[in-house]
C-alpha cells in the first residue's frame, strides 16, 4: 500500500512538509517510516529533510509486519461487510466484547479478526477503529495498518466521519427530532459508569423520530461527538432509557440487552479517498421487538 505525491510546483521545499500537510502523517509514524526507510523521492529510499524538485515523485511505502503478541488467536465466525488492503469492516453481533479482557481474554472480536489475518497471511497488529460496547451490535472498522487508523481517527475528530445508530427507547419523546447537547464525565467510584456533568467532556447527539408503538419508540442517533455511552446516557438523562439498559435504566423482557444498533457509517477512504457508506439491517431481536408491538 503507497501514498504518491508528484511535485509540480514550489509550494513545498522538503519531502517532510509533504508528509505533514499532504498526507497528514504524524510525527510518531513518520519517525516510523524514516526508521524502516519507507520513503522513497524517484524510487530511492531517502531523508525526509531533502529538498524536493518540480516532478519530484514522492512515495511512502504504508506496509509493516507487525504482531499483536498480546492477542490470542481464536477462530470466530466474521460477519465481513466489507474489506480492502486498507479495511476490514464486520457486523458485530450483541454480547462479543471488541477488545481481550480479564473476562474475554480469548473471545474477544479481535481475537477473532488476528485469527482471520493469520488465516489470509497478514502480519498486522489488530486496530479497531471504532468502539462499540459489550452487548452493542453492528459496524465496525479495524484498519490494516497504523496510517489508514490515525486517518479514520482524524476523521472522526473533524466530524467528517458519520455514524448513525437506531435505539430502542422506553416511550415517546416530545419533539420527532431534536438534539441532545450534555456533556459526559465518568461517574465518581465507577470505571464503566458515565453520566452528565457540567464538568463532563462536550457531548452531542442528534435524533429522529422514525416510528412509536404503544409505549416505546424506535429512534435514529447520530453522533456529533463519540463519548463513551454516548446515547444510553443521553437517553437515559432526558427521560427515556434504552430497552434493556440495566445500567441506565433496567431490565426488560422484551429484549435481554441495550436495544442498540450501529447500523450506517459514511467517511473518506484514506487511500482512494473517495466518499464510502455502509449500512446493516438490524438484528432479529430488535426486529422482534417492533414485531412484539405492531
Amino acid at each position: 500500500m503507497t501514498l504518491e505525491y508528484i511535485v509540480k510546483d514550489n509550494k513545498y521545499q522538503s519531502i517532510n512538509q509533504i508528509l505533514k500537510q499532504e498526507f497528514h502523517i504524524s510525527t510518531r509514524l513518520q519517525n516510523k517510516l524514516i526508521k524502516n526507510s519507507h520513503v522513497f523521492q524517484n524510487d530511492i529510499s531517502v531523508d525526509t529533510r531533502n529538498n524536493v524538485n518540480i516532478n519530484d515523485v514522492i512515495k511512502v511505502n504504508l506496509d509493516f509486519e507487525e504482531e499483536s503478541e498480546n492477542i490470542v488467536s481464536t477462530q470466530i465466525n466474521l460477519d465481513i461487510v466489507f474489506e480492502d488492503n486498507c479495511l476490514l469492516i464486520l457486523n458485530k453481533p450483541a454480547g462479543i466484547a471488541v477488545h481481550p479482557s480479564i473476562l474475554h481474554y480469548e473471545d474477544s472480536l479481535s481475537n477473532g479478526v488476528k485469527f482471520y489475518f493469520e488465516s489470509i497471511g497478514l502480519k498486522r497488529k489488530i486496530r479497531p477503529v471504532n468502539r462499540l460496547d459489550l452487548n452493542t451490535s453492528g459496524l465496525i472498522i479495524f484498519a490494516k495498518n497504523e496510517y489508514v487508523q490515525e486517518s479514520l481517527i482524524q476523521q472522526m475528530q473533524s466530524g467528517t466521519f458519520k455514524k448513525e445508530y437506531i435505539a430502542i427507547i422506553s416511550g415517546h419523546l416530545d419533539e420527532p427530532f431534536g438534539t441532545i447537547n450534555l456533556p459526559i464525565a465518568r461517574k465518581e467510584n465507577s470505571i464503566i459508569e458515565r453520566c452528565i456533568s457540567p464538568d463532563g467532556q462536550e457531548a452531542i447527539t442528534d435524533y429522529v423520530v422514525l416510528k412509536e408503538y404503544d409505549n416505546i419508540s424506535v429512534v435514529k442517533c447520530s453522533l456529533k461527538t463519540g463519548r463513551t455511552h454516548q446515547i444510553r446516557v443521553h437517553m437515559a438523562a432526558i427521560g427515556h432509557p434504552l430497552l434493556g439498559d440495566t445500567l441506565y435504566g433496567s431490565s426488560c423482557n422484551l429484549i435481554d440487552r441495550q436495544a442498540l444498533h450501529s447500523c450506517k457509517i459514511c467517511f473518506v477512504h484514506p487511500i482512494s479517498r473517495k466518499n464510502l457508506e455502509f449500512v446493516c439491517d438490524l438484528p432479529d431481536d430488535m426486529k422482534n421487538v417492533k414485531r412484539d408491538r405492531v
